[in-house]
């Protein structure tokens, strides 16, 4: 069984999964420079390094050598990418994995295999978000005039109330916007899954799904749909990865 923690004193540290095709040996390029290497069953691999068996803390160097092994893994296949810090209690446990979860691995595969992850974020590039909602948004600038007229000193509630029509304002352009650059995108991804915004300056983060090999194709498609926006925003898309955000494996403890 896959688990975070163990009182062997050796664990197998997953970082993939990957179709039998592979090659058996990566180097030393895993966690604290492990080798890296790859546990078979009939059908798929577990790419994997020896390690403590403990919880593996996400300190910088960790997580660098987890991308580092995928990125290694995508030069010649689609990985399955396991979330950071999974570790079975050895190859035996690793093997019951593949076994355990064959049928939704392989339907992962389905979904991903062939393609890459590509992200793009949009944001306003403004210097107040607010303000620039007051000059492009006549319904909160007058709730704004209304509440904070010179004869009226607003309330608790007024300045609440102020708050929730920008919020809403906010999260309507969002949806307005991502509509747009994703029916622009659509034709040159395969699948587009929006995530969440990290800050009120961001307009959109995508997920986009994109056969390998058409990255620059993608790009096109940026361009097309930053081409419809004015300079007070920003696009700006990074990959290839490993399609982390399409791929659905919940390894039960």
């Amino acid at each position: 069984m896959a688990t975070q923690t163990s009182l062997s004193a050796s664990g197998r540290y997953l970082y993939a999964i990957v179709d039998a095709n592979v090659k058996s040996d990566f180097g030393t390029i895993g966690i604290d420079d492990q080798a890296v290497y790859a546990i078979a069953d009939a059908h798929l691999c577990a790419v994997v390094s020896n390690v403590p068996n403990k919880k593996m803390r996400p300190q910088r160097r960790n997580l660098a050598a987890h991308q580092q092994v995928l990125r290694q893994l995508m030069a010649e296949t689609t990985p399955l990418p396991m979330a950071f810090g999974i570790i079975a209690d050895g190859d035996r446990a690793v093997k019951d994995i593949l076994t355990h979860h064959r049928r939704l691995f392989l339907e992962q595969f389905k979904r991903v295999s062939g393609n890459v992850e590509m992200g793009l974020r949009v944001s306003w590039d403004v210097d107040n978000i607010f303000d620039y909602f007051i000059s492009t948004h006549p319904e909160l600038r007058s709730a704004r005039d209304e509440y904070f007229s010179s004869q009226h000193e607003p309330s608790q509630e007024d300045k609440l109330e102020l708050g929730r029509l920008f919020d809403h304002l906010l999260q309507e352009d969002r949806e307005n916007f991502s509509d747009d650059v994703e029916q622009i995108l659509g034709s040159y991804c395969q699948e587009i899954k929006p995530g969440k915004c990290r800050n009120e300056m961001d307009v959109m983060n995508l997920a986009c799904l994109v056969n390998r090999g058409t990255e620059s194709r993608f790009e096109e498609g940026v361009l097309k749909a930053a081409a419809k926006f004015d300079n007070n925003f920003v696009f700006d898309f990074n990959g290839p990865w490993a399609p982390h955000n399409f791929v659905e494996v919940e390894l039960e403890i």
